[in-house]
């Protein structure tokens, strides 16, 4: 069989590196990939919001199954303009992704179908947002309704922090159309965590649990970024929790969307804040998270192909998922001023010591190829993932890997997965 991941990032690396491992797969295309990616795969140059040029790709090529990676195709509808043409790909329709583009519509839906979340206000006028920042006090967290490639919510700890915020979103336009609504809600404590379930709609199967790290900086400090690093399991979901999380959560989300004449197809994630045991949502994504794929993938069992397939034949009920009891620890290292201006084009040192080995893999987000050196490209540049029989080996083979990589300016988290022990 032929498959085509869509994506560019290290989300997308994790999943050609596992597809390639398919006794079923035969070749693997991305795009449009990265240098990575392109070691294990035909890369293709092709826009991922020309849905008719992708179209002509599959159809030309034969591709079997069309994977989506990234948010932004899904939420303009590449599902259905696939599924109108008769073309296996695996993934949620536009109408089931407004659970992640657009933090109104997944509010608002939570609310009606009582999935426990923060309570909260939308605003289409900065002034009223601003007064009604002054009216709750702080900390408060203030988002973007549409997406912004993970960087649109701002957890303000002052009130001049969240009135700066939503003159970001709202006047400076810094997301674009993404900030012409904005929401406004209470600031959960807790530990996160992160959930992801594959479904067809009817049969959920859960996968192993982890743990992003958002801010850039140690300690939680810093902007949000798109994730600094994550490991998998992660200690503060049990599995007592694991059954209130399914519950309370995932189940009615995917029988909620159903009564709201909309079938759930693909990849829930949900971004839980943990406290007392009990779970609060944070945000829906309708795709697998990043960095998360990364620890996640590493420790499946089964063919993601057989998972690909049993979601767009909607026979997920067929599908046995195994996990390796083993845990995995990933460490993102991105360039200098990320999430803010970065530099491209420093050479990468070093990659060529992990070629050929499976407890150590590098899966590449922002890198291309400069003749024959992989340079930075993107702000998120790489992220080195570990696996072992405990966390404490998986981290420490982690961070030896980062210590054999270099490039100019490059940054990473000391502490991804520190919460684990500090429990």
């Amino acid at each position: 069989m032929k498959v085509l991941v869509i994506g560019n990032g290290g989300r997308e690396h994790a999943m050609v590196w596992k597809l390639a491992k398919s006794r079923q797969v035969d070749k693997v295309y991305c795009c449009q990939g990265n240098a990575g990616i392109s070691d294990i795969a035909e890369c293709v140059d092709i826009k991922l919001n020309d849905f008719d040029a992708l179209l002509d790709f599959v159809n030309y090529e034969w591709i079997d199954m069309t994977i989506v990676g990234p948010e932004a195709p899904l939420a303009d509808g590449i599902v259905d303009a696939f599924e109108k043409n008769g073309r296996k790909i695996m993934g949620p329709t536009k109408a089931a992704a407004q659970l992640e583009s657009s933090k109104v519509f997944a509010k608002d839906f939570m609310r009606k179908y009582n999935i426990p979340t923060s309570d909260y206000k939308m605003f289409t006028s900065y002034n009223q947002a601003e007064e009604y920042i002054r009216l709750k006090g702080a900390p408060i967290v203030v988002k973007a309704d549409g997406l912004a490639a993970g960087k649109g919510v701002i957890v303000a700890e002052t009130e001049d922090d969240a009135i700066e915020g939503i003159k970001i979103i709202m006047k400076d336009k810094v997301f674009g159309n993404a900030g012409n609504k904005v929401v406004i809600e209470e600031c959960l404590v807790g530990e996160e965590a992160s959930y992801m379930v594959f479904t067809d709609g009817e049969t959920i199967l859960p996968m192993v649990s982890s743990q992003d790290h958002k801010r850039i900086f140690d300690n939680d400090k810093g902007p949000n970024t798109g994730g600094m690093g994550a490991y998998s399991p992660a200690p503060v979901v049990t599995d007592e929790l694991e059954k209130v999380i399914m519950d309370r959560v995932m189940r009615p989300t995917i029988e909620g969307m159903k009564r709201e004449g909309i079938k759930f197809k693909g990849i829930l994630y949900a971004g839980l804040m943990i406290k007392d045991g009990m779970p609060q949502v944070l945000e829906f994504n309708c795709r697998l998270g990043d960095p998360e794929t990364q620890p996640v993938l590493m420790r499946m069992e089964s063919d993601l192909m057989d998972i690909a397939l049993g979601i767009a034949d909607e026979n997920l009920k067929d599908v046995e998922l195994k996990w390796k009891d083993d845990e995995t620890v990933c460490v993102v290292i991105s360039s200098e001023g990320y999430p803010g201006k970065y530099k491209k084009g420093d050479v990468i040192k070093g990659l060529d010591k992990f070629k050929g080995r499976d407890d150590v893999v590098v899966f590449h987000a922002g890198t291309s190829y400069d003749g024959d050196n992989v340079v930075t490209s993107g702000g998120r540049v790489l992220g080195v993932t570990g696996i072992g029989k405990t966390l404490k080996e998986a981290k420490e083979k982690t961070y030896d890997a980062v210590s054999k990589i270099h490039f100019e300016g490059m940054h990473y988290r000391k502490d991804i997965s520190d919460k684990a022990f500090n429990r």
